[in-house]
Parts: structure tokens; C-alpha cells; sequence
């Protein structure tokens, strides 16, 4: 028997911080009395416009996807790339189907409520953006340059906002009006058709609206602009080219192969844009994250953070960190091995078609981008300033806690002394900035749509590019590049290559999903166990020798002799609890929430999900 999604209203309404979205119309939905319940004079006030802006950035705007917030702790971290999603309850139950997928969110019942945190309700937030597009263009007050700037940025938002209700939900109720979140009265959900033609109708009117808009102030530091509007506009398209929601002879829907083309001429559109922005590839992969400011050209959309006198932080310095760190390592970021096995030898040669790769010794000789993303038993990870420390991972490592075998260093700071990574009363870190769009992904959309519209050469040239900053070597295969001869070895390349490419970054989970491969993953996922030869070897590694270092820090890791002579060959492990990958299909769209269902006589359920007669695509 299909169980009922018992998702609450913040997941119907914002499922994730980080999702876009854009939209259609519904009937009365958010009709807010009195001017949109605001007080008029705020559309004749070009501060309190910008406030109201500010705000609505900040239920929108994506943020760290690892982040511990209602609106994203869950859903993201389902995929095969780490830990969290095997070891937690719920995520593990979107992948087992053995239970209620979420279950607790009582404090969110009832479609009217809005919440505290950004998605918590995500029509609350399309009203918002609503009530801007009705109001701002009537502002005697406002200049109208500035006005045209405001609005293209609600139209991007709104359009964020609707694309990521669209990726998780299909069809939707779509509204464009302001209407009163107290007084709903919802319309049917509209066809995902219709859903994206009004996305890409927000984002080309964003679009010509921030046309020659420029943002010079670094208090304007994540401020939409075209090419980010263009770069949505590119992915909008690219799923709905994708088999999510255009799947090939599923026996239901007509697959439309001329949606490629438009997802092409789309993404080709985004990458010049880009590119005419000043938007470029950052020289060295393990710096993107630590580049900020106008010197990161690949940042098109951030979220801003900062450990300044304003401070807003977030807790993911401490959940990268190991305990000698001062972290709480979590799941979350610990790499399963096949998220391990996805990197491919320096020269862009797979592990499993190379003869140089030891699975004893798998760190030596791999894509550079390993070594900038995984820190492993051994590995060098510059931490609290130390330019010389080595991270272990072996089971009762000197002052470290748990046995995952790796650590995630992508967004730990390095200079970040250990005492300024958790702080009472705040949560302490850098301050990074979230990066949620870069350049790099503009050249993957355009890699993958220029395959599947039959342009190998162009797909291999913008895949090269990225292989060439992350420093793979030529090799005799051209970067790795020679081992996809046809479309569907460059699609799984290219596919492979985001994995590797955005670790972390929360971007797999929904590559799996549009492309519909979650349910096609099997197994249960695996972890890696470092252990030394006995007792008397582990205490010889945590000894100091007569230069006061502990020996495990003069241990030469690339030397196969020596490590053999203190740690046995690594050992998968499976995760507690883990009961393996079984998706069932029609979770590619979820269910609505039952409080949802029921603010409407008019909402029909999900196909698959308990009494579903809606048709999602």
C-alpha cells in the first residue's frame, strides 16, 4: 500500500531555502486588503521598498544546503554522495519507502502559516514578490531606474521561488496576484507546462529589466543581476528538456525532443551573458569558496554571510571540522566511497579503466579536485593556520571522535583559529559566503545541452576547460574526454563530472532526480574504515619523536611500504542503519501535504501518493 507524504505546509510552500521557482496563476490565493496589507506610503519610500526587498531576499535566496534550517536540513542530502543520507531517519526513508518520509513538523500546520525561517511557506513569499510587481510600477516618487532595478529583481525571485515548487511538485497552484495568505482560496494546480512558461516569462522580464544594471557597493554584495537571471532562465530550461519532465517512453507522455533545442539556445544565451559580465572560471578549484568579493568572477548568485560586526553566520565551519578542530563532524559531510570513486585518475581516466589505480593507495594520483575536497587518513588540510597539519581518520585517532574515514574541506577556513569556530550564543565560523550559482555550472548546462542536441565538440570543449582549471593532465586521452565516444558516454561523463565538480554543493540530488536516476541507485552506501596493525603501532604513530612531532606526521602517505607497515588496507563498512537505495518512482513528484490538500476542495493529490488523480507533468 502507497503511503500518504505527511509533509507539513513549509515543505509544500518552501521545501528548500536553496530551491528557485517561478509561476503562473491560481484565483484568489494572497489577496491582501488595504494595498497588500502594507501601508501605501511604502511604494512612494525608496528605502522602505528596499527593506521589503531585503526581506524577501532572505526567505528566497538559497543558502547552504548542509545548514541546520527546517526549510533545508532534510530534503537535499538525499543522494549517493554522502553519509547523511543513509545514517538520518527520514532521508533514508525517502530512498527505503518504509515509512511517513517526514514526520514532527506539527509546529507547521495549516496553510496559513507563514513561519519564521526562509521557505517555511513559500506562497508567503511569492506574495511578497506579488505585491511588488502590482504596486512598484505605480510609485510617482521612486526614480524609474530604480524602480525597473527593483522589479527585475522580484521578478527573478518570484521565478526562483516557483522553479524550485515546480522541481519537487510538478504542477502547481500558480499565482500572480496579490492575494491574502489569512483568506485562502485556492484554483486547481495548473500543468507543469504552464508552470514554466511563466517562470521563463519572470526571468526574460528580469532580464531586460537589469539589462546594464551593475552592483559596485559591497553592501549590494548578492544582488540578482541579468546574467543570473539568464543562467536561471538556462537551468529552467534544462529540466524541462530533462527526463524528469520529459521522460522517454514512460508510455504516458509524448517526449519532446525540441525542448533540447530551446534548453541550447537557452544555455548558449546564459554563457555569453556571463561571460560579457566579466564571469570566469577562478583560477585554482580549492579557492572558489574562499574567494570572495568582486576577485570571484564565477559567483553569480550568493548569498552573503559574515563574521563582522553585523554578523550572519551559519554552522557549517563546525560541521566540516573534526573534534581537534573544535567541530561536530557530521554525516552530512562525510563523502560516501562512491562519492570517492567519482573522481578519475589525474589524466581524467576512470578508476575502473585505469591500471595505475590502487585501492589500497586511492588517494595517489587522482583529480586534483579530491585533494581540494577530501581529506582523508593522512591527508594534508591546512587548518587554524597550520600550514603543515596532517588530518587522521584512523579508528581511535589521537584526539579525534568517530570512524567515517573522510572529512569534507571545501568550506572550512583555514586561517580560522580552532577557538573562533563555535561560540556561545553564536555560531561562530567566517562568515563564508554561500555560492548557490557559479560559471562553472553555466558551462556544464551548456556542456549537456549541446551534447543532446547532437554538438559533442562544443560539450567536450567547455568540459575540458573545467578539467583543465581543476589540473587534470592531458594524458592520452584528452583530458579524459577520449573515453566518451558517443552521446550517451559524454551524458554519463558529464553527469559524473558534476558530481565531482559541485561536491557537496548540494547540486546531485537533483541531477538524480531530473535526469531519473535516483531510482535506478541500488545498494547500500559505504563508508571507509582506517585502521593500525595493532595497539603497539597506533601508540609508536601518537608518539612524539626528538624534534617534538608525532611520528603519524612524518608517516610519507605516497609510499605503500610505509603505510603497510602501521594500517591494514582500508575497509568498507556499511553506515547503522542503512537499508539501502529502493526509490519508487512516482517520488520523482511528492505528494502534497494533507493540511495543504485541505485548504482547498479545488487541490488534487499527486498521482502514486494515497487518492493522487493529478497528473504532476
Amino acid at each position: 500500500m502507497k503511503k500518504i507524504l505527511q509533509l507539513s505546509i513549509y515543505l509544500l510552500a518552501g521545501l528548500t531555502a536553496g530551491l528557485f521557482t517561478s509561476c503562473k496563476k491560481t484565483e484568489d490565493f494572497l489577496r491582501l486588503p488595504n494595498r497588500d496589507g502594507l501601508d501605501a506610503r511604502i511604494w512612494e519610500t525608496e528605502g522602505a521598498v528596499q527593506y521589503f526587498l531585503n526581506e524577501t531576499y532572505h526567505v528566497i535566496m538559497p543558502e547552504f544546503y548542509y545548514q541546520y534550517t527546517l526549510n533545508s536540513y532534510a530534503f537535499h542530502m538525499g543522494s549517493d554522495e554522502n553519509l547523511y543520507s543513509a545514517a538520518d531517519g527520514s532521508i533514508k526513508k525517502l530512498f527505503n519507502f518504509n515509512g511517513v518520509m517526514i514526520a514532527n513538523d506539527v509546529k507547521y500546520v495549516g496553510a496559513k502559516y507563514q513561519g519564521t525561517n526562509p521557505g517555511d511557506n513559500r506562497y508567503f513569499d511569492i506574495a511578497r514578490c506579488n505585491i511588488a510587481i502590482a504596486n512598484l510600477p505605480v510609485s510617482q516618487t521612486i526614480p524609474a531606474a530604480t524602480k525597473r532595478s527593483m522589479l527585475g529583481q522580484f521578478y527573478v525571485l518570484r521565478a526562483m521561488a516557483y522553479l524550485g515548487l515546480t522541481k519537487v511538485y510538478g504542477g502547481m497552484p500558480l499565482v500572480l496576484e496579490p492575494q491574502s495568505p489569512g483568506d485562502l482560496k485556492l484554483s486547481g494546480r495548473v500543468k507543469a507546462k504552464v508552470m514554466f512558461e511563466q517562470i521563463v516569462k519572470d526571468l526574460d522580464s528580469g532580464m531586460v529589466m537589469l539589462d546594464g544594471v551593475t552592483w559596485l557597493d559591497a553592501t549590494e554584495r548578492g544582488k540578482l543581476t541579468k546574467a543570473a537571471a539568464a543562467a536561471i532562465k538556462a537551468k529552467a530550461l534544462l529540466y524541462w528538456a530533462s527526463p524528469q519532465f520529459n521522460p522517454v517512453n514512460d508510455g504516458k507522455h509524448r517526449y519532446d525532443a525540441t525542448r533540447w533545442e530551446a534548453a541550447h539556445k537557452a544555455t548558449k544565451e546564459a554563457y555569453e551573458i556571463c561571460k560579457n559580465a566579466g564571469h570566469a572560471l577562478v583560477a585554482d578549484y580549492s579557492k572558489i569558496f574562499l574567494t570572495e568579493g568582486t576577485a570571484n568572477k564565477e559567483a553569480i548568485i550568493v548569498r552573503s554571510y559574515s563574521d563582522k560586526v553585523v554578523k550572519r553566520t551559519h554552522g557549517v565551519e563546525a560541521r566540516c571540522r573534526p573534534a581537534s578542530e573544535q567541530g561536530q563532524p557530521n554525516d552530512m559531510y562525510y563523502a560516501s566511497t562512491r562519492m570517492i570513486d567519482a573522481y578519475t585518475m589525474k589524466d581524467g581516466t576512470p578508476i575502473n579503466q585505469s591500471a595505475a589505480y590502487d585501492p589500497e593507495m586511492f588517494w595517489l594520483n587522482r583529480d586534483p579536485r579530491f585533494d581540494a575536497t577530501i581529506a582523508y587518513n593522512g591527508a594534508p588540510w591546512k587548518l587554524s593556520g597550520v600550514a603543515g597539519r596532517r588530518q587522521w581518520t584512523y579508528v581511535k585517532a589521537l584526539n579525534e571522535t568517530g570512524d567515517r574515514g573522510f572529512y569534507c574541506k571545501r568550506f572550512s577556513s583555514p586561517d580560522l583559529p580552532a577557538g573562533s569556530v563555535r561560540q556561545a550564543n553564536d555560531l561562530g565560523g567566517s562568515g563564508m559566503d554561500w555560492i548557490e550559482l557559479r560559471f562553472a555550472e553555466v558551462m556544464l548546462d551548456y556542456a549537456e545541452t549541446a551534447n543532446e542536441t547532437g554538438d559533442m565538440a562544443t560539450a567536450k570543449t567547455l568540459v575540458r576547460e573545467i578539467r583543465q582549471r581543476a589540473g587534470i593532465q592531458a594524458g592520452a586521452n584528452d583530458y579524459g574526454l577520449g573515453f566518451a565516444t558517443s552521446k550517451d558516454q559524454l551524458r554519463d561523463l558529464i553527469l559524473n563530472e558534476r558530481m565531482v565538480e559541485f561536491a557537496f554543493e548540494g547540486k546531485r540530488h537533483d541531477d538524480l532526480r531530473r535526469t531519473r536516476r535516483m531510482h535506478l541507485l541500488t545498494g547500500n552506501l559505504l563508508s571507509m574504515q582506517f585502521e593500525c596493525i595493532d595497539d603497539n603501532k597506533r601508540k609508536f604513530l601518537e608518539t612524539l619523536n626528538a624534534a617534538g612531532k608525532l611520528n603519524r606526521d612524518t608517516l610519507d602517505m605516497t609510499n605503500k611500504a610505509s603505510v603497510k607497515a602501521f594500517f591494514k588496507a582500508p575497509r568498507l563498512i556499511t553506515v547503522s542503519g542503512n537499508g539501502g537505495f529502493a526509490m519508487p518512482e512516482f517520488y520523482y513528484f511528492f505528494g502534497l501535504s494533507n493540511q495543504f490538500i485541505n485548504s482547498s476542495p479545488l487541490l488534487e493529490q499527486t498521482i502514486g501518493w494515497d487518492g493522487g488523480t493529478f497528473d504532476p507533468l
